[in-house]
């Protein structure tokens, strides 16, 4: 990173990920163009889970090459009379990859089920055994995570 004093922390960079609720993943689509898909997601045990539909554009380009990334912005406030954004973003870099395990596909969609509906536990059982069999399952196992903030949060944050 150029600016290495508005780099955050791989700390706040997980404790961003596991307050944030969405992002744009980025994948090698056809014909060499990008691919950016915004996604909802639960970040747990330093992984990213998703899920999706079991074919489609998105799913072609994981299988076709499992490199990608996922940027997450948690604070874009416009600051008109400077001419600039507070901002806070982080962007996972690693491999995705299709879970096949009954179990594991279980655990990922529990952890995705309490992150979006906490309380309802009896509906989460019925949600899983509803879509068990026609929804994927989508693990982002990161290997690098990088965190950039507005120098002027920096400031403020340092002073």
């Amino acid at each position: 990173m150029r600016r290495n004093r508005q780099q955050l922390s791989r700390e706040e960079c997980e404790r961003i990920l596991g307050r944030c609720t969405s992002g744009v993943l980025a994948l090698a689509g056809d014909g060499g163009y990008p691919y950016a898909v915004p996604l909802s997601y639960v970040y747990a045990d330093g992984a990213i889970i998703f899920h999706s539909a079991v074919q489609g554009h998105k799913v072609d380009a994981i299988k076709r090459d499992c490199r990608c990334s996922f940027c997450v912005i948690e604070q874009d406030e416009i600051r008109p009379a400077e001419f600039t954004t507070y901002f806070r973003s982080v962007i996972a870099f690693g491999r995705i990859h299709i879970l096949e395990d009954a179990a594991e596909k279980v655990q990922a969609l529990r952890l995705l089920g309490r992150r979006y509906s906490p309380d309802d536990e009896p509906g989460l059982q019925h949600e899983i055994d509803k879509s068990m069999h026609h929804v994927l399952l989508l693990r982002l196992d990161i290997e690098h995570l990088s965190g950039k903030e507005a120098i002027e949060l920096t400031r403020a944050r340092t002073q």
